[in-house]
């Protein structure tokens, strides 16, 4: 949780300096996420293949698009 007397600073700062916080920021949260990817490891990825009830799903709504489109 962020304390109440870093955000009381966050808001006296000019647009320059906040700005600058945010690049900051977002730089650490972007090498988190390449630490979370660790070379030599391998990573299940979800695949449309053999997924039948999804199939089912998309066309039941695609076709319920469609009679709605017609009336």
């Amino acid at each position: 949780m962020v304390s109440p007397d870093l955000l009381s600073t966050l808001k006296g700062l000019s647009r320059a300096d906040k700005l600058h916080v945010m690049q900051i920021l977002i730089s650490e949260l972007a090498q988190q996420e390449t630490d979370l990817i660790q070379p030599g490891q391998s990573y299940p990825v979800w695949s449309p293949y053999d997924a039948v009830e999804a199939a089912d799903t998309m066309l039941k709504v695609l076709n319920d698009a469609q009679g709605e489109d017609r009336a």
